[in-house]
């Protein structure tokens, strides 16, 4: 082993250590009060906040509904037709920076295909119908190629850059070496324009052969993204196998090893590719073992948890629990869990324009709650 090696695996173990270290708890936290805004709703996967009060939440069968405050619901007619099957169905949902003079509305789905089914981004505008709203003009403006059978690993989230571009999560679909190939959607997060094309700038954008809708790659199945306000940088949270749930700060043209290093194991138990790292693949900012199964993620601003104030939240699925993390720059020094008495899976979390924090549970019988300080 040269030197050179030998330095890079010992940072490699002492990041490690500093990671495992992290999730010791904090000493205080703020204490909330979740109050239902709207339940029966079906798997619901994410909510998006209208400017005049209401919310437009996806469920995982492809309806779209508008839920008004005092918890009613109707359909928004005009979604794509999805692949329900498994993980896949109508997943993402973000309106667009002018949403108010431009009505535009973007939907992540997983979209069949006789080659299986991928990852694909719709766009419409929003229009007032009676006295509800309805889709028009919509149109897929992108799909991905991580096609393949099976309802597992479609990702998927949306979040706006300050610049305008789109950045949207995909995940491997199960095939996990294509997650290691560029010339594949499978692994990656993708940096688009708002009409669905590679932004410029991106790290693949003139290599041939490559994707160039291509920001990053190497990732699992990704299902958070949220930008840092204190940065603009975004950050994700993708989901491990056993073990290895991994939040990562995306940068372009990066490999973040899957299926090559993980802090998981195979379900079988063995182990995953050479280990936790590889000269050339990045570390994560965090990872849990055992998995939590991370979704959902937002950073908190404003005044109405003083306590949390530049704080990360994340959802957990098989946790059943809300993660807050408390950050130091861009390392994480502590987390706490939130929420276990509710015992639900907790599929998106979001702060509304009202400052307070909401959550989408994900059953049969989901809930959208509101988390009272």
């Amino acid at each position: 082993m040269t030197f050179r090696n030998i330095f890079l695996a010992i940072g490699a173990a002492l990041a490690a250590a500093a990671m495992l270290a992290i999730v010791q708890p904090a000493q205080a936290q703020s204490s909330v009060r979740p109050e239902t805004v709207a339940d029966n709703l079906s798997f619901p996967w994410s909510v998006a906040f209208l400017p005049g009060g209401g919310y437009l939440v996806t469920e995982r069968d492809g309806l779209l509904k508008l839920v008004s405050e005092d918890g009613g619901q109707t359909v928004v007619p005009g979604t794509p037709e999805v692949f329900g099957y498994g993980q896949g169905g109508l997943l993402d949902i973000a309106l667009s920076p002018g949403f108010e003079s431009d009505g535009t509305v973007y939907l992540t789905y997983s979209q069949g295909s006789p080659e299986g089914a991928g990852t694909s981004l719709f766009k419409a505008r929003l229009v007032a119908e009676g006295s509800g709203y309805r889709l028009d003009g919509g149109r897929t403006i992108f799909s991905g190629n991580n096609r393949a059978y099976g309802g597992k690993h479609f990702g998927s989230r949306l979040a706006f850059a300050p610049d305008g571009t789109l950045f949207m999560t995909v995940g491997e679909r199960g095939d996990r070496d294509r997650a290691q190939d560029p010339a594949r959607h499978n692994g990656s997060v993708l940096r688009l324009t708002a009409e669905g094309l590679p932004a410029p700038g991106n790290p693949f954008f003139a290599e041939e052969g490559l994707k160039p809708e291509i920001w990053s790659f190497g990732h699992r199945n990704p299902q958070g993204a949220a930008i840092n306000p204190a940065t603009g940088d975004l950050w994700t949270v993708e989901h491990g196998a056993r073990g290895g749930d991994e939040i990562n700060i995306p940068r372009a043209g990066r490999n973040y090893g899957w299926p090559v290093i993980s802090y998981g194991r195979h379900y079988s138990g063995r182990k995953i590719g050479v280990g936790t790292s590889k000269p050339g693949m990045e570390q994560p900012v965090h990872y849990w073992d055992p998995s939590i199964a991370p979704s959902g993620m937002v950073f908190i601003s404003g005044d109405r948890y003083p306590d949390w104030r530049g704080d990360l939240l994340v959802g957990a699925l098989k946790g059943r629990h809300l993660a807050r993390l408390h950050l130091e720059g861009d390392a994480v020094v502590s987390e706490v869990k939130l929420l276990e008495d509710l015992r639900e899976r907790i599929r998106d979390v979001r702060q509304g324009p009202d400052g307070y924090v909401y959550i989408l549970t994900d059953s049969d019988k989901g809930k959208l709650i509101r988390l009272l300080p």
